[in-house]
């Protein structure tokens, strides 16, 4: 009777909803992909930021160092762009555009990286089809070739290696967030309690704070 399912792109959980439900339409969750988009990204940036550390370094017994127009060091530029990175440009603050601005001038692979990041997050954001999905899908996978970042390179093999599963999303456009935001409170009011040793107590308890 189950039609659809919403999941992440781990095996073991492929295999369970194949056993379990197997007339069941299997539907990759917008968030997984996403998330590792944004991973990618982030990978960049720390690369840089780490080569920032280690110029750093190599001049801190000279008696200035380099201080951009916001006044942020290169080292402290990367490691306070981390947040903007995850957002779309209409979300972003005004020192958080400003250090953007900044940013992208100072490394234009983290703009091109961005761009990437932003244009896969459009093409979920916007009602479309399945088949004008893979449309935008495969004009978005030859940008990724062009760019050249290894990071990107693996995640598009990624997306490849779970294709149907990711655009059966146009279908319905279903998600798990509910579930996931579920779980993540599970999470958090396990680790606050130091552990569970009374498991019929522990669910007692969540279906009387969370149900």
């Amino acid at each position: 009777m189950v039609k659809e399912i919403s999941l992440d792109m781990a095996g073991s959980m492929k295999l369970i909803a194949k056993r379990c439900f197997p007339n069941a339409s299997q539907v990759i969750d917008r968030f997984h992909v996403q998330k590792l988009a944004i991973e990618a990204i982030q990978q960049i940036r720390i690369q840089h930021r780490w080569e920032a550390m280690e110029m750093e370094n190599n001049t801190f017994e000279e008696p200035s160092k380099e201080v951009l127009e916001n006044g942020d060091t290169r080292k402290q530029l990367l490691a306070r762009s981390r947040y903007l990175l995850y957002k779309s440009r209409k979300k972003w603050s005004e020192s958080q555009r400003q250090r953007a601005a900044i940013l992208f001038t100072q490394y234009p692979d983290l703009e091109k990286a961005y761009h990437l990041v932003d244009g896969l997050r459009k093409i979920y954001n916007q009602n479309i089809t399945k088949s004008v999905a893979m449309t935008k899908l495969a004009h978005w996978f030859k940008n990724v070739e062009e760019a050249g970042f290894k990071s990107f390179s693996i995640l598009r093999k990624t997306i490849m290696n779970h294709y149907r599963d990711i655009l059966n999303f146009f279908d319905k456009r279903s998600t798990n967030a509910a579930a996931e935001s579920f779980n993540a409170k599970i999470k958090n009011f396990r680790l606050q309690l130091r552990g569970v040793k009374d498991k019929s107590f522990f669910l007692f308890r969540l279906t009387k704070l969370f149900a």
